[in-house]
This record gives structure tokens, C-alpha cells and sequence, in this order.
């Protein structure tokens, strides 16, 4: 298990339980305080995270116990395995492996690839304080930036963890997606990870009908960080969460006004090649393409914006303003 965070860990036995066992083809069956399935009626699944199987009571090892047992036991994995199908099934994305890669076994037969998991906004907490603290203090964001996203109900903290929850909206409002970030960073690594249920074609964005421009990023911080460096208040913008461009195919359709796209992906080889396709795509489209990633010697926006608040590149800030606007 030394592959995992406490967080990560903590994050695979807070799944529902009720949810992970819909997904592999058994039919939970709500009695009381407990749930049960109906292809084994000895089964209990207690506060939707720990389960008992009375039929095997005497069983030791095989009788109960957490998420990851359950798929131990029902999905034929080992614990590891169990573990990154459940960050999976969490929407959270692990560097190290894919939980599409992992074979289950032992599942029920009526097993359905098709349930559609609960789209449930985490819950907020009492106050954005740390979120703020954070996003100012480590990513180098205005309080005055953060303020103009926490009014418009774009971000907020949520309750058990207190991470950045980053809302994507449709043209009217609604949410339909929703990634977190962690603000604690360990070992270098940082938590992150969708909201279970969301739908991948909308990603989080700032939309003013009256722009006929978009500018298109990787990630939300890097969106928050453009704004921040270029008080650009005007423009479309938005984070695809990824190199894929279905949410920039999503809002282009909502938006039909726009023209130009302007790029700002990465500097590392993936955001590099993305940029290119995506410019090659969209040119193909007719609108007027640009590619204004951050200066060379920054992996993103954010970083860059950091070296700004440490007067490490304020030559470099007045310098491409007019390569952005």
C-alpha cells in the first residue's frame, strides 16, 4: 500500500459502496438502516461503506469489511488493484496506473456497463478560507482573482477535505461538471480528480456571450492565472482538464459568436502536440487560431504567474501582453 497517500487511501473508502456494488451487476435493496443485494440475500451493506456476509460469518477474512475487500472478494482483485478502481471509480486519476487496464473477475452475472453513476456536488464547507489561503499563498493568486471566482460560484471548499471544487456550467447555469484539487501537497505529488458522475464534455470556464473570442487552457489554475496576469475580464475562457477538446467542442456550440481561439496549453511535449492539433482542427473549421502558451522557460501559466509574485519575470509579464491581447 506504500504506492498510495493517506489521502488516496482515504479517498477509496469514502466510495459508496452501494454504488460499486450496482456497478458490477448486483442489485442493492434497501431494508431499514442497511442495504442488501438481491442475488445474495445474506449480504449487508452498512452507512454505504462496510459490509457483512452472514452466510459466512465463521469465514474469517472472507466475511467483511471495507470497498477494497468487497472487490477483493467479489471482483477477484488484489489490493492494490481494488484500490485504483476504486480512485477510479472516484474520478480521481492516478499517474501510475489506468483502472481500465485491471481485469475483474468473480462479478455478478446481470454485470451492467452501462449505470450511469449520481452526479452529487461535494459538500461545501462552512467557509472558503483555506481554498483562499492557498490558492494566494502557494499559486500566487490575487485575493481580488479569487474573490471574482468564489462570487460567481465557480469555486468553492469543500467540506471533508478542503479542496478547490472547480464547477463547469452550461451556457445557463447548470453545473455539469466538476473536478477537485487538493491543497495539500505530498511528496510532491497533489491530489486531483473529477467528481464522480460528471459529464466530460464541459469543463470549467468564465463565458461572456458578447466575446468572439476564447481562450482555451489545460487547467483551471492556469484559467484563474491568465485572468490574474492580464485582468482579462472580458474574454471566453476555459479549461479542458486534459488535452481532449470535447468541452471546447461542447461550448463552441453554445457559443456560436466565437471566432478566434487562442491556445495556452503546456509547454511540456503533450500540450505541445495537443496545441498543434487542435490549432490544425480548428483552423480546418474557420476560426482564426493562435497559440500564446506561456514563455518557454515556464511549464504553464501558473508557474509563470509564480515567478511574477517573486519579481523573478515581470520583464517577461509586460513583454507578452500583447502576444495575449
Amino acid at each position: 500500500m506504500s504506492s498510495f497517500s493517506e489521502e488516496e487511501l482515504a479517498i477509496a473508502k469514502s466510495v459508496d459502496l452501494v454504488a460499486v456494488a450496482s456497478s458490477l451487476g448486483y442489485t442493492p435493496k434497501k431494508i431499514g438502516r442497511y442495504y442488501t443485494l438481491k442475488e445474495m440475500d445474506s449480504m449487508r451493506i452498512y452507512d454505504r461503506r462496510n459490509w457483512f456476509r452472514w452466510s459466512q460469518k465463521d469465514v474469517k477474512g472472507h466475511n467483511g469489511g471495507s470497498q477494497i475487500d468487497f472487490l477483493c472478494e467479489f471482483a477477484g482483485l488484489n489490493v492494490k488493484d481494488a484500490v485504483f478502481w476504486l480512485l477510479d471509480f472516484a474520478g480521481y486519476r492516478h499517474e501510475e496506473k489506468c483502472a481500465s487496464s485491471i481485469q475483474l473477475s468473480n462479478i455478478a452475472p446481470m454485470k451492467s456497463e452501462n449505470v450511469k453513476r449520481e452526479f452529487v456536488l461535494p459538500e461545501s464547507a462552512p467557509n472558503n478560507n483555506r481554498i483562499v489561503d492557498y490558492l494566494n499563498r502557494c499559486r500566487g493568486l490575487s485575493v481580488s482573482t479569487i474573490d471574482f471566482f468564489i462570487n460567481r460560484g465557480l469555486i468553492y471548499e469543500s467540506k471533508d477535505y478542503h479542496n478547490v471544487v472547480f464547477k463547469g456550467n452550461d451556457k445557463w447555469g447548470n453545473t455539469k461538471f466538476a473536478s477537485q484539487r487538493g491543497i495539500y501537497d505530498k511528496n510532491g505529488k497533489s491530489f486531483k480528480c473529477d467528481v464522480a458522475g460528471n459529464d466530460k464534455r464541459y469543463g470549467f470556464n468564465v463565458s461572456n456571450d458578447s466575446s468572439e473570442r476564447i481562450v482555451v487552457f489545460e487547467a483551471a489554475i492556469d484559467l484563474m492565472s491568465y485572468m490574474d496576469i492580464f485582468q482579462d475580464y472580458d474574454s471566453n475562457m476555459l479549461a479542458l482538464g486534459m488535452v481532449s477538446d470535447a468541452p471546447l467542442e461542447t461550448f463552441l456550440q453554445e457559443h456560436p459568436q466565437i471566432k478566434q481561439i487562442q491556445f495556452a496549453l503546456d509547454n511540456d511535449e503533450p500540450g505541445r502536440t495537443a496545441t498543434r492539433n487542435l490549432m490544425e482542427k480548428y483552423e480546418a473549421k474557420g476560426y482564426d487560431v493562435k497559440d500564446t502558451p506561456a514563455p518557454v522557460m515556464f511549464k504553464d501559466i501558473n508557474e509563470w504567474l509564480v515567478a511574477a509574485r517573486l519579481n523573478l519575470s515581470e520583464s517577461m509579464v509586460s513583454e507578452r501582453r500583447h502576444n495575449f491581447i
